[in-house]
């Protein structure tokens, strides 16, 4: 007789979402040294937080004793400038991940669906799952989000539809005319969730802020995790129309965002300069793994994030044996891709190093 019985069923057959390694673990289990480890497995900016954030962070520790601004007033009202959208429209989580979450509490249930792309971030799957409802999985040809046939598989009892854009983990991008295409045929029982976790990254990124402008059943996930190098203090924020807005903040836990993150996110939004050197500092290492893999004839997915995609026979093998040299990359089963492994965009040093040691264990592999 175990506790699992008098669980939900549908918690106990779930496989729990595995992270990227992280570099303490691996120093631990290899007897390795911390600073020796390149860890290019989860989307992280090599070059850490903006300063100005730090400097912020900092300050905010004097008032570690008082509870932070439960409404995030100060952080909502400068992404509501930045963006030209009400304060109503933007609700900030405890990460883009617990957006997620506020969607799929506030709209799931045993008799909703979800609607995603079949290789989508796992996370959409994981929510559906504990929420009860059935998840619908809808092929990507090309790992691109089909987003006519997504609009087909729409049926009476759809709740929610996940886009990821640019997608984790396959870097792929929709563009505007297959967005816009998509929500003229979204019916109004339906909320549409674009996960732009990468968006910074864009040149020329599609507009989707327009649907939560007009009023749409809409909400655009934006995250501090990527582009401005704040993974740790998970904070995120959407954009929605204004009712989806309301009910997100009803289901929101108070306090859901610190002091510290907030004011760390405050900061970093207006720091440009580190904006534009980490997208510098991304697009160099694209065009380094893109001639590299390209040079050794390996398939790769052309990426508008900052990671990407390559295939390497025996994603699980390369993956260990990367590890066992120091290199944390990330493989792709759990995505349906065993054939595959995913490198995060680090600093031009961390991604010699990986390839180096990529090289070594592909070699190792033929010889």
């Amino acid at each position: 007789m175990t506790i699992d019985q008098y669980a939900n069923h549908f918690v106990c057959d779930l496989v729990a979402y595995e992270p990227g390694k992280p570099i303490d673990e691996t120093a631990r289990e290899l007897g390795l040294d911390p600073s020796m480890i390149v860890k290019v497995a989860s989307n992280e900016n090599p070059l850490g937080p903006s300063p100005k954030a730090k400097e912020a962070m900092i300050r905010a520790l004097d008032d570690s004793h008082i509870y932070p601004d439960g409404g995030g007033y100060r952080l909502r009202s400068a992404i509501a400038e930045m963006l030209e959208v009400d304060r109503e429209n933007v609700i900030i989580g405890n990460g883009s991940n617990e957006i997620i979450e506020l969607l799929c509490h506030t709209f799931l249930n045993k008799d909703a669906e979800l609607i995603a792309a079949e290789h989508a971030f796992v996370v959409y799957k994981l929510m559906a799952t504990l929420f009860g409802a059935k998840y619908v999985e809808v092929p990507d040809p090309g790992f691109v989000h089909d987003l006519d046939a997504m609009a087909d598989a729409i049926t009476d009892k759809t709740r929610l539809v996940f886009i990821a854009n640019p997608n984790n983990p396959t870097g792929t991008l929709v563009d505007q005319e297959a967005i816009d295409r998509f929500m003229a045929r979204v019916p109004d029982h339906v909320v549409v969730a674009f996960d732009e976790a990468y968006f910074e990254f864009l040149d020329t990124p599609p507009d989707t802020l327009k649907y939560a402008r007009e009023g749409k059943n809409v909400c655009i996930l934006r995250t501090c995790s990527k582009i401005h190098g704040l993974a740790a203090l998970r904070v995120g924020y959407g954009i929605a129309s204004k009712g989806v807005a309301n009910l997100l903040q009803k289901a929101r836990q108070p306090f859901n965002v610190n002091s510290v993150a907030q004011a760390g996110a405050l900061a970093a939004l207006s720091d440009s300069e580190h904006i534009e050197k980490t997208r510098a500092v991304n697009k160099q290492g694209l065009r380094f793994y893109e001639a590299a893999f390209a040079e050794r004839g390996l398939e790769y997915v052309p990426s508008f994030a900052n990671f990407i995609l390559v295939k390497v026979g025996d994603g699980d093998r390369v993956f260990k044996e990367m590890l066992q040299q120091g290199v944390i990359v990330r493989a792709m089963r759990g995505y349906k891709l065993p054939e595959w492994v995913r490198i995060s965009i680090g600093t031009p040093e961390q991604n010699t190093r990986c390839l180096e040691v990529l090289d070594a264990v592909l070699t190792t592999a033929v010889a």
